[in-house]
């Protein structure tokens, strides 16, 4: 009896571990809580998802979305959650903060936007409905800055815990709100100049912070920030001697320890993400810091498209002033927008027509150069990957399949009819797709 009862007892706990581990595996599919996802890289690990759709096929829910916003789309169980800039009146005597190039006033051609009214809006939406759960405005009123006039205020993907959704809208702050939308907290940064371009970069999480890499036009008041993630008091800061970037930084976790990397200008930056302090440095990109870096256990990857084009690999674990070392460069083939993505044993760069390059990771070795998408086509979304493929879509709305490996090969184009600039979303057998005017939920 006392055999047949521990046997009995080893029964129930093992159901109840299997339990807890398919449930946490469910968990894990229905969530995309952050830009790029889980690892901050595009990656997901589901099978089975939708490879073709059209405006008529494999759409579940179509929600249209007041306003303009390039922010993708998160996911967390149920509910997902995106921001949006809904621009208002005329505002007699608005501007933007001035720019100076040396001694003279500089306005970029595309600058838009300051002198008018507008909405920043948090919006969170039913993952299977598409319904709206509700909405809040963080800011009503006129910007500090300009945006390009293709851009928008909320270009900025918000991020979650599962406890608060957090949205930063640059000039006009850090927020907090619940899952049920009631506002916890605001963090004031200080005005953000950006040359009249706009906000890009998106908070990233780590233990009990919010972390932003907040790099303004003026050198001197860059700086990478770690906020409490209950109270949005300050934990740590530190100053960035780099100029306005747009990329948003990467947490690696390596086997000895965590690295906040950070893409710049004037420099590449790790920084341990718990206290801020400066792990190593690397010459920067040269360019404008604007795709975002990716990384394995053992090295990262940057890149940068304009005015230079260039991607390193630099190894992680390092300490002190690089310098100029890093374990290969290729110059060529790099994309201004468009962040690269590292899937399997391959970094796939694209530029912002959407030709291909595949590298092997670990030596620079070029696979295959010049991969071309079937028809002419521009991008401002990042790529995603899962199952083999790796999902391109263009600022037309058109999604294209290519097979993962040394080979370029396209498996098939899919649309929803309507521009796109946000990078979609995956979770719980689903890609999400946000359009110029509409939520899109794919799946079959």
């Amino acid at each position: 009896m006392k055999l047949f009862a521990r046997i009995s007892i080893v029964f129930v706990i093992s159901v109840i571990a299997t339990l807890f581990i398919n449930s946490s595996g469910a968990f894990a599919r229905a969530s995309w809580p952050q830009w790029r996802g889980p690892s901050g890289q595009g990656i997901s690990e589901e099978k089975n998802l939708p490879a073709t759709w059209s405006a008529t096929k494999n759409i579940k829910w179509k929600t249209p979305i007041a306003g303009r916003g390039h922010s993708s789309p998160i996911v967390w169980g149920n509910r997902i959650f995106l921001t949006t800039a809904i621009e208002g009146p005329l505002v007699p005597g608005a501007k933007a903060v001035k720019h100076m190039d040396g001694d003279k006033e500089y306005v970029h051609p595309d600058s838009v936007g300051a002198d008018h009214k507008h909405l920043f809006k948090v919006i969170c939406l039913s993952r299977e409905t598409g319904k709206l759960l509700w909405e809040q405005t963080a800011f009503e009123g006129t910007p500090y800055d300009d945006r390009h006039r293709k851009s928008s205020y909320a270009s900025a993907t918000p991020a979650t815990d599962g406890k608060l959704v957090y949205a930063f809208f640059g000039s006009e702050g850090l927020y907090a709100y619940d899952m049920n939308g009631k506002f916890v907290w605001k963090a004031d940064m200080g005005k953000l100049a950006t040359v009249g371009m706009g906000t890009g970069t998106s908070p990233i999480l780590y233990d009990n912070l919010v972390i932003v890499q907040r790099d303004d036009e003026n050198v001197e008041g860059s700086f990478i920030v770690g906020i409490n993630k209950k109270t949005g008091k300050e934990v740590w800061r530190t100053p960035r001697k780099v100029q306005a970037s747009w990329c948003t930084p990467l947490l690696v976790r390596t086997s000895k320890r965590a690295e906040l990397i950070t893409s710049g200008t004037e420099a590449v930056i790790a920084y341990d993400p718990a206290t801020g302090k400066e792990l190593w440095r690397h010459k920067g990109v040269e360019s404008n810091a604007v795709p975002s870096p990716v990384a394995n256990n053992e090295m990262v990857f940057i890149s940068a498209g304009f005015p230079t084009k260039i991607a390193m690999a630099i190894k992680l674990g390092q300490a002190g002033d690089l310098v100029d070392s890093v374990a290969w460069k290729y110059e060529k083939g790099t994309a201004y927008v468009p962040s690269p993505i590292l899937y399997g044993d391959y970094l796939y760069l694209t530029t912002d027509r959407g030709i291909l390059t595949c590298l092997d990771a670990r030596t620079g070795e070029v696979k295959y150069e010049g991969g071309r998408v079937p028809i002419p086509a521009t991008f401002t979304a990042s790529p995603i990957a899962f199952d083999g493929k790796i999902l391109m879509t263009s600022e037309d709305g058109d999604t294209f399949v290519i097979k993962a490996g040394p080979k370029h090969e396209i498996l098939g184009t899919n649309t929803v009819g309507e521009p796109v600039y946000a990078s979609p979303a995956v979770a719980d057998g689903n890609i999400f797709i946000r359009g110029e005017k509409s939520l899109y939920c794919i799946g079959v």
